[in-house]
């Protein structure tokens, strides 16, 4: 398992270098917050469009896959909204991040390679229908809740115009429409913009991941046990049954392509989560939640890859 190892390391390095950096005031949390609003603005939104127009839609379709593992993800997505809202009384804006926490993996930057390793060329496939899952159902789902939740002393049509202004002016989901309509209409992006918009999608990862270590600061982990064991689980042994369990209700022919389904599903969430909970005043709660979703997942994924050998899938 050291090659999972080394592709976790670098992760748990990073975070390291933005905690140790804010924490000796080498640089500021306020400094922390504009890099997390870059993230979120800027490079996330290059990232998004980036991986909608890289190849075409009709290129990569397998219904049974694409139904499955969009089922499992809202079935999880559901079952941690309802945890969260209902039997924890949190507040409609933290069941949604809890709920994308415990259903949206990071694909590109832990699921892919991960996934590369154990069955080859099917978790290319894989990890692009995954993106049109995360990036068209999933993102929109949890940011639609999430700023509902920020409206709710308005009432019922305030807060759905206020809402829907809100989403129409998200760079995410701006990137989200204008990369569905490049790809469907098979249009090019000129060499030059597109070379801009791959070096900003570039920056995403390890910027989120920094911003992550200077979150940590001076964060206190009462009242965060019962959020990080939630998410953490969720996402590392929930989500990866709950899709294996779909694609047995709605079977998927290529058995690496399966095997790269639940590989994706065992990644922990996506690596701008907190930064995405810091537009809702919740990016302790979530970077918390990832680091130990990140350390749990060596543990997962040993488990799940083992299992995939001995049933020699």
């Amino acid at each position: 398992m050291l090659q999972i190892l080394g592709i976790t390391a670098p992760i748990f390095l990073i975070i390291g270098i933005g905690f140790v950096a804010t924490r000796l005031q080498w640089i500021s949390r306020e400094q922390v917050t504009g890099m997390g609003r870059f993230v979120i603005s800027f490079a996330l939104p290059a990232l998004v469009f980036k991986a909608l127009v890289e190849r075409p839609l009709d290129e990569v379709f397998e219904r049974n896959y694409i139904l499955a593992y969009a089922m499992a993800s809202l079935l999880i997505f559901t079952l941690g909204f309802v945890i969260s809202r209902r039997l924890r009384g949190d507040t409609l804006s933290g069941s949604a991040l809890a709920a994308v926490g415990m259903s949206m993996s990071n694909s590109g930057f832990i699921g892919y390679p991960i996934a590369a390793l154990v069955v080859g060329e099917a978790a290319a496939v894989g990890l692009a229908m995954g993106v049109l899952i995360e990036n068209l159902l999933m993102l929109p789902l949890a940011l639609a809740l999430a700023e509902a939740g920020e409206h709710q002393g308005l009432g019922m049509r305030a807060a759905v115009i206020s809402t829907a202004r809100r989403l129409l002016s998200n760079p995410i989901i701006i990137a989200i429409c204008l990369g569905l309509v490049v790809a469907l209409l098979g249009l090019h992006v000129p060499a030059i913009p597109m070379r801009a918009v791959e070096m900003l999608a570039q920056s995403s990862a390890p910027v989120a991941l920094f911003v992550i270590g200077g979150s940590l600061v001076g964060m206190r982990a009462g009242g965060m046990v019962a959020d990080v064991l939630q998410i953490s689980l969720g996402k590392l042994v929930l989500h990866p049954l709950a899709v294996m369990l779909c694609f047995v209700l709605l079977p998927v022919e290529d058995p690496a392509l399966r095997v790269a389904g639940v590989l994706f599903a065992c990644a922990p969430m996506m690596s701008i989560y907190p930064i995405v909970g810091q537009r809702f005043g919740l990016e302790g709660r979530c970077a918390a939640a990832l680091v130990g979703a990140t350390v749990l997942s060596f543990v997962t994924y040993s488990v799940f890859i083992g299992w995939f050998a001995s049933a020699h899938l």
